[in-house]
């Protein structure tokens, strides 16, 4: 079995406005996945670079996905898993003058299989989301037999809009239980994806009281079988 989660941080600010990355990183520890993506991960103006430190007080391997960087620091995506890292690629999904977004495709060694994770956070207009959504597509093989997952914050609010309608012509539909906003959940922005649709086991939302304060996002996670 492998855990996947997804979690938007909101830069380590939580709904108290404090800034405390240990939260997000007792969060983490609570999920106990294997593989993290993240997303609003976020050095600037904090002084703090959350990916660097939250990879020195976990046992993850890393991957920086920014798409913001400036002089004084980056924020953006990143990717945390306990399996070998053995290739990955930045990806950028930037839509006309809209904030830049992106998505990190990876290649994970679970015991000698292959699974490509592609973690990624879309933009708020459904226009952007539909055109990043054809662009992620072509980062996967197409091939049932292989293990694929997309994670991520799809900012996607409408069940039966098209950015999702192209989704589920590849990944079968699964659950989707609401993660946003974290003190109570209506929308579920925060989705985990996979193919074959059969390695799927369960998908669920860690709705613990610390995740509740912690940022303004739950959890999603899902329990993978190869």
């Amino acid at each position: 079995m492998i855990r996947i989660a997804s979690y938007n941080i909101h830069g380590a600010v939580g709904r108290d406005g404090k800034f405390a990355p240990q939260r997000i990183r007792d969060v983490m520890n609570e999920l106990d996945a294997d593989v993290i993506c993240l997303q609003e991960v976020e050095s600037r103006g904090t002084g703090v670079d959350m990916l660097d430190w939250l990879a020195d007080v976990t046992d993850y391997h890393s991957v920086a996905g920014p798409t913001h960087t400036r002089k004084h620091g980056h924020f953006g995506n990143a990717l945390l898993a306990k399996y070998p890292i053995r290739k990955f690629e930045h990806v950028d999904l930037s839509w006309s003058k809209r904030e830049p977004r992106g998505a990190i495709a990876a290649d994970l060694d679970c015991g000698g299989k292959r699974l490509r994770v592609v973690a990624t956070h879309l933009g708020l207009r459904p226009a952007e989301r539909r055109e990043q959504i054809l662009r992620i597509l072509k980062l996967f093989t197409l091939d049932q037999g292989d293990h694929e997952v997309l994670a991520g914050d799809l900012n996607e609010w409408f069940l039966w809009g098209r950015p999702l309608r192209q989704l589920h012509r590849y990944f079968e539909a699964g659950p989707t239980p609401p993660t946003f906003p974290s003190s109570l959940p209506l929308f579920a922005l925060d989705r985990i994806y996979a193919s074959p649709r059969s390695m799927l086991k369960e998908i669920s939302v860690h709705d613990s009281a610390l995740a509740r304060i912690a940022s303004d996002h739950l959890p999603v996670i899902a329990t993978l079988d190869f």
